[in-house]
């Protein structure tokens, strides 16, 4: 409704809107009736923004977290990748939080891991009514965790075949290791490595150099 023009639909969703304040109907001689956001309405909305502010500020937080992690464990991190997968008949365009593999020049030693990354319940329940998502996922690492801010999810929430950690406010906590399985790299993920900046990290102290 702040975006149109204000054309009512005539819903019952309408009728909540406008009897909550957050709408009001505007009549002009000569002209259609429109609905307009009122100063509460514009309230509300500019609330909801800054909570989905903060609730991205926050997964994006513990996404640099766990890719910070990774690289200290050795491994080779990257965020934000778009990769293909087929676990079933059709193909399936994927976004892992954080996608990582072995710093070695072994082929099958790469061992790829996929975290994915939730700071809300909402989400995390969402994400798990998707088993093709995980599927695709499965199809593209040796082995894959959901990373769950703490006190919105515990392991028995997560299906088994995936691993669960908890990231409390001190530490990261493995609660559930993931099963591993064989995984190569495709060459459609080595092309998208290959265009994409790996993630690096530095100690704390070095910050200011």
């Amino acid at each position: 409704m702040y975006r149109s023009s204000g054309w009512p639909c005539q819903d019952a969703l309408e009728v909540d809107l406008l009897g909550a304040g957050l709408l009001e109907r505007v009549h002009v001689p000569g002209q259609l009736e429109t609905l307009r956001v009122t100063d509460a309405g514009l309230a509300v909305l500019a609330g909801v923004q800054a909570r989905n502010r903060a609730a991205l500020t926050q997964h994006e937080t513990l996404v640099q977290r766990i890719a910070d992690d990774q690289v200290r464990a050795g491994r080779i991190a990257y965020q934000g990748l778009t990769l293909l997968s087929k676990p079933g008949d059709a193909w399936l365009q994927l976004r892992p939080d954080v996608y990582s593999i072995r710093n070695t020049t072994r082929e099958d030693r790469l061992e790829p891991v996929i975290h994915e990354i939730k700071v809300s319940r909402a989400d995390l329940q969402a994400d798990l009514r998707r088993p093709e998502k995980r599927g695709g996922y499965q199809a593209l690492a040796s082995a894959c965790y959901y990373v769950l801010a703490e006190g919105i999810g515990e392991a028995d929430d997560v299906p088994p075949e995936c691993g669960v950690i908890i990231a409390r406010p001190e530490r990261l906590d493995c609660v559930r290791p993931a099963p591993t399985r064989p995984c190569g790299v495709s060459f459609s993920t080595w092309m998208t490595l290959a265009r994409s900046t790996r993630h690096a990290w530095l100690e704390p102290s070095m910050d200011r150099l």
